[in-house]
């Protein structure tokens, strides 16, 4: 891969994954989970970044991911970590609009590779080879998207018709085309001017926010004012918040690619998924003799080509094909693999009954560290607490619990009131209710212990935060 000193790559990392529930979680989107191989669909993405020696990336993400998205980034190896925090979801063109002026803030007119955090590529150099033939397109002032050649009658992609061309691998875009039915999408497939739309693209910065300028005016003029007034909280750039939310929401589809005459695509053969379903995840996934996906910990007897998710339990089938089983710690699904898209009807209804499954996991992430809650009914809680070395929980109190620790790995600093001391192992200590206090992990290790919460109401909510290392309020 050639160096290209001026390619700023961003990554869009603010999608929802609804349809990998109940795996994937608003809280905790498939982004963020490794369901192919030992790294997250972020890491990855990140990885192919390593590669084409170019700028640092710039990721932009949703406000509540934040601690996940740095710590992760952290992990890839990242060592500069440009973080823009969408105030809200407002799709795909404001969260472009804004990466590409924050760009312009760093470097003066790069050229941008706008790539999902949540799409696979098996064969990253032939995604090389066809980004170099983007990058020519686009240093001709072209906005390029990469279309997928498309491998079966998909019904859950759009398409893009590829029209004149422009170059050895580059056409221009005759249009692009909705998600097809079945009859359409076998027509596209044997037509080989049809592609998938694979939601990547390259361009130079001024070009396309020149286009959006033409075609979205107020858009542009929303997202200017959200990145010349952002602020700088910790690793985070914040972009403000007023501003942001007053821009209109649309796709960069909808708001310049299907109304641009700069439009072109690029062919893309290199194993592309957006992993958009279980019957995607299943297709990318190593399977057994008989065609089982499996994860975690399963026994499959007698049983094909069905997808088994476990995450903390022994799932044992017997008889059964074609099943999506995805098990987690406080929710299950099992449906019919040709059903996969229909998932989301699941998440829409447990939107209405306004269930906590559809948004958090029982095991909930904190920049400190996590809590998994073990029990609860009316008038307690128990949780189990992991802080990571060197954290800290803000300094805090609650109106309506008392808590008691119980320390059973690692060393604890407690703060309980006027007085701070060390708790360590088959310790305990007693926060009663309206106790400003606070925990840290005073080990070189991961400090664990179990937290029995008691009281009249033992929201989420109950916490007055007087300090706190990670900016929350």
């Amino acid at each position: 891969m050639k160096s290209h000193a001026n390619l700023q790559p961003i990554i869009l990392a603010g999608g929802s994954g609804t349809r990998l529930w109940p795996l994937s979680r608003s809280a905790y989107p498939k982004q963020y989970l490794p369901l192919i191989g030992d790294e997250s669909l972020l890491q990855q993405t990140i990885k192919r970044t390593d590669r084409l020696d170019a700028l640092a990336p710039i990721t932009i993400c949703n406000e509540a991911h934040r601690f996940i998205a740095a710590e992760q980034l952290q992990q890839a190896g990242l060592k500069t970590a440009n973080i823009l925090l969408e105030p809200e979801a407002k799709n795909t063109a404001p969260a472009i609009a804004a990466a590409a002026l924050y760009a312009q803030s760093l470097n003066e007119d790069p050229y941008l590779l706008v790539m999902p955090a949540d799409h696979y590529i098996a064969n990253v150099p032939a995604f090389e080879r066809a980004l170099e033939s983007a990058i020519e397109l686009a240093e001709k002032d072209h906005i390029v998207t990469f279309g997928v050649k498309p491998t079966r009658a998909e019904t859950g992609y759009g398409y893009i018709e590829a029209g004149e061309r422009l170059s050895e691998q580059g056409k221009t875009v005759a249009r692009f085309v909705e998600k097809p039915c079945a009859e359409t999408a076998a027509e596209y497939l044997a037509d080989h001017r049809y592609y998938w739309n694979s939601g990547m693209f390259v361009f130079k910065a001024s070009v396309f926010l020149a286009e959006l300028k033409v075609y979205e005016p107020e858009m542009l003029a929303c997202c200017e004012d959200a990145v010349r007034n952002a602020t700088t909280d910790i690793d985070f750039i914040r972009l403000e918040t007023e501003a942001f939310s007053r821009s209109p929401s649309n796709s960069i589809d909808y708001a310049v690619m299907e109304r641009t005459d700069r439009a072109a695509v690029v062919p893309l053969d290199c194993g592309w998924d957006d992993v958009g379903s279980y019957s995607s995840l299943w297709g990318l996934q190593a399977k057994d003799a008989n065609g089982n996906a499996c994860t975690g910990d399963v026994l499959a007897m007698n049983s094909s080509n069905n997808l088994i998710a476990s995450s903390d339990r022994l799932i044992a089938t017997y008889g059964v094909e074609n099943l999506i089983i995805a098990d987690t710690s406080d929710a299950l699904l099992v449906a019919n693999k040709h059903d996969a898209q229909a998932v989301k009807k699941v998440v829409d209804r447990l939107i209405e009954a306004k269930r906590l499954e559809v948004s958090e996991h029982r095991k909930t992430v904190r920049p400190w560290g996590s809590y998994d809650v073990l029990d609860a009914a009316e008038g307690f809680k128990v949780k189990r607490i992991t802080v990571k070395p060197g954290a800290k929980l803000s300094v805090q109190k609650h109106h309506h619990r008392a808590e008691h620790w119980v320390v059973v790995h690692g060393l604890a600093r407690v703060t309980n009131g006027d007085h701070t001391y060390l708790v360590e192992e088959n310790e305990s200590t007693f926060i009663p209710i309206g106790q400003v206090h606070a925990l840290e992990n005073a080990g070189d290790g991961v400090l664990e212990l179990i937290e029995v919460q008691s009281g009249d109401y033992l929201g989420e909510d109950d916490i007055v935060r007087f300090d706190d290392w990670y900016g929350r309020n």
